[in-house]
Formats: structure tokens, sequence, C-alpha cells
């Protein structure tokens, strides 16, 4: 019946991942056996089904007996998502930081000594940072996860309050967050700790340097924000794996989420100092383009422009990232 699979639905949704099948096959049998039972009292099916659930007790007390009663940092419920952002944030930083030691060898192999320590210097500061923020932010979500579960206490539970099972149009696919988190941690790794490498790069006959898109001499003062939005952007995926289907709940978090990250690009990339005040001489001057011709012209139009429309792809993506999110929660 549908209400017996809802149940199980709700009991194992608060299991780790790797009993859940087992646990449910086995739910499936006990609830079974004890209609069984029931069966010679004459009652009806569903008002069978209603007391075997209520005797059995609400989903969260029932995956509570499952696994123990114990006090955790990092719950089973969120502890297979929390193991799971952690290694796809360390692998991809730790790749990252590899791939710029091996890039920075290949331009500039005389200097192999110092991009090496380079690379143990970074590895020993960013991946304990990136551990630490992982485990700092579910253990908020534990703690909230917590603070509500005390909150349903001494409150009757009826079969009747559990949630319909999402069909596949409100789920989300774990690979898409997964995928995500990546990118973000992508970002984040090459814009604060590879900014050098971001803009033109310079080639004749052999590696010349590179002409920056951002102002080196302001850029640290704007790391924070770089942290915020993309940062923000990886919490946003994480709350995705945990809830795991579209809610008006989940879609609001995103919009807040959303709407922090907005804030932080239009205080940042509109601000005088974010870009390089000297890019169009600094090219000039690399021997990238001459001044005065139609393509000095047409890159110093393109860049005059650039930050307008950066804001409005970000605004847009934003916005409809929301907008996605509310459509999506409503389907049934």
């Amino acid at each position: 019946m549908e209400m017996i699979n809802r149940y199980i639905y709700a009991v194992t949704q608060k299991l780790p991942q790797s009993q859940r099948e087992d646990i449910a096959i086995e739910l499936r049998g006990l609830i079974e056996d004890m209609l069984e039972e029931r069966a010679g009292q004459g009652n009806g099916k569903e008002n069978d089904v209603e007391e075997v659930l209520l005797e059995l007790g609400s989903p969260r007390s029932l995956a509570d007996k499952y696994r123990g009663k114990k006090k955790y940092i990092i719950g089973p419920e969120l502890f297979d998502t929390y193991i799971l952002v952690v290694k796809i944030v360390l692998i991809v930083m730790s790749s990252l930081i590899g791939i710029g030691f091996i890039i920075q060898t290949i331009l500039e192999p005389m200097s192999i000594l110092d991009h090496f320590i380079d690379m143990i210097v970074s590895a020993v500061t960013e991946l304990p940072q990136a551990f630490g923020w992982a485990t700092f932010w579910f253990a908020i979500g534990e703690l909230y996860g917590g603070t509500k579960q005390k909150d349903l206490i001494g409150k009757e539970w009826k079969p009747a309050d559990l949630s319909p099972i999402p069909d596949e149009k409100r789920q989300i696919k774990r690979s898409e967050s997964i995928v995500g988190i990546i990118f973000y941690t992508i970002i984040i790794v090459f814009l604060a700790f590879s900014n050098e490498y971001f803009g033109i790069w310079v080639f004749q006959d052999e590696f010349n340097g590179v002409v920056p898109f951002l102002n080196e001499q302001t850029y640290g003062s704007y790391l924070l924000f770089i942290f915020l939005i993309f940062g923000a952007g990886i919490i946003k995926e994480c709350l995705k794996l945990v809830a795991g289907k579209w809610t008006y709940r989940l879609a609001a978090y995103t919009t807040i989420v959303n709407v922090i990250s907005m804030a932080a690009i239009l205080f940042m990339i509109s601000g005088p100092d974010f870009w390089n005040p000297e890019f169009m001489n600094q090219l000039v001057e690399a021997g990238v383009v001459t001044a005065g011709s139609e393509a000095f012209d047409t890159i110093t139009t393109i860049w005059n422009q650039s930050t307008f429309w950066i804001l409005i792809l970000f605004i847009v993506g934003l916005v409809w990232d929301a907008v996605d999110g509310f459509i999506k929660s409503r389907k049934k």
C-alpha cells in the first residue's frame, strides 16, 4: 500500500545510504508479518496498516532504533553526504595543486624547487582549511537538525503525517550536485590561489608571462568575497545533496544563498579597483596588440563592457536557479 511505501521511505531516508536497501526489505517484511497477525480480527485493511505503523512509532524514532541513539557532531543522516563532499573537495583541491605545480614547472623549469615548495605549502595550508570548513558547515546542519528533532518530541505522530514519496521530476540527481561542488571548488582554488594566471597568456617563441585581468595590488582584499560567493555555491549544492528532492523550503534556502552571492558579486566586480586598470597598456607593451589599431579599439570596447555583461550573466543564472527550484517544488 502507498502508506507503507511512504513509511519505509521516511525511515530509510534517515539512515546511512549503505543500510537503506537491507533495512527497507527487513522493515517491509516486519510490517507484512504484523498485518497477517491482525488479519483475523476483521478490521479494515487501512485501519490495520495505521495501527501497525502507530505501533512501530514515528519514522524518526524507528530510524533511531535501527542505528542506535547516540550523540554525533555529524550524525548518520548527514554523514554519508559529509564524507562524499569532503572527498570531492580534497581530491579536486589536491589535483589542482598538483596540476598547478606541473604547469608552473613547464613554464619556468629553472624554478622547479620554488614551485615544489609552493606546492607543499599550499597542500599543508589549503587542504586542512577545506576539511575544517566542510566539517564546520555540516556540524551546523547537524545542530539545526537536532534542534528541530527536539522540537518534535512530545507531539503525537500519525501515519497521515507521512509525506508522499517524491516523483522523479522533484528528485535531485546526486551527480548534478557533485558536478556543482567540483565546479565551485575549482573556481575557488583557481581564483584564490592561482589568480596570477587569470589573464591573457603571452607567448613569443616561449612563455613571456600573463597580462592579468585582475588588479594585483588590491585583489587580496577581495578574497573574502571570492570565498563567500563560490563557498555559498558549495553550500547550496550540499543542501541539495542532503534534501534529495526539491521542496519549497529548499527553494527558499537556494534563493537566500543566491541573493547573498548576488550582493557580493555586485559589490566586488563593480568596484573600480577590482579589474586591472593597466590591462590595455600592458597588452600593448607585451606586443599582443598595437595601440590605435582596429583590434585595439575592439578589445577596448569588449574590456569596458565586460563588467556589465558579467553582472548580467551572473544575475540571470542565479535568478533562474531560484525560479527553477520553485517550479520543480510545485510538481507532484
